[in-house]
């Protein structure tokens, strides 16, 4: 059986991202301040699960990634909260785009890449978990092959 590499789950930019979401949706909510195009586009229920998004987003994230237990369990974990920081990401972007226009080109850009950064991951992990599939459901599989990928090193 051919060794591919299990993806790291401990990607420096989805680690800063999901390592700063929490803090900003905290600052918002405790400081009562938001984007003036996200209150402009979006509604306040909007707003507010918005604001948790960051929250949730964040904290799910980073248990997913330090998770002690399966791998899959904690790929799974980090799988929900890549797509709920996507989400709310590409929300504030088009929330951006729909209040400042061509004015907010860069900042729209740069938010975009977020939430596309935060799918691709999410693509990665699909993969990963349809890989750590196929090995355990492998059944003349090397019992150290098993033992690599249940630590996530090899599948």
């Amino acid at each position: 059986m051919p060794h591919n590499r299990i993806r790291s789950r401990r990607q420096p930019f989805e680690v800063a991202v999901l390592l700063a979401a929490p803090p900003c949706g905290l600052l918002l909510i405790v400081l009562d301040v938001r984007p003036p195009s996200v209150t402009l586009a979006m509604d306040t229920p909007i707003q507010v699960l918005w604001e948790a998004g960051l929250i949730v987003g964040g904290v799910i994230g980073l248990s997913g990634i330090i998770w002690p237990g399966r791998l899959a369990t904690g790929l799974g974990i980090e799988l929900a909260a890549v797509v709920l920081l996507g989400t709310i990401t590409a929300m504030y972007a088009a929330a951006l785009a729909a209040v400042s226009g061509r004015s907010g080109t860069a900042a729209i850009s740069f938010i975009v890449a977020v939430s596309v950064g935060s799918f691709w991951r999410a693509g990665q992990i699909v993969l990963d978990l349809r890989l750590l599939a196929a090995a355990s459901r492998t059944t003349d599989t090397d019992p150290e092959i098993r033992t690599e990928l249940a630590n996530g090193e090899a599948a």
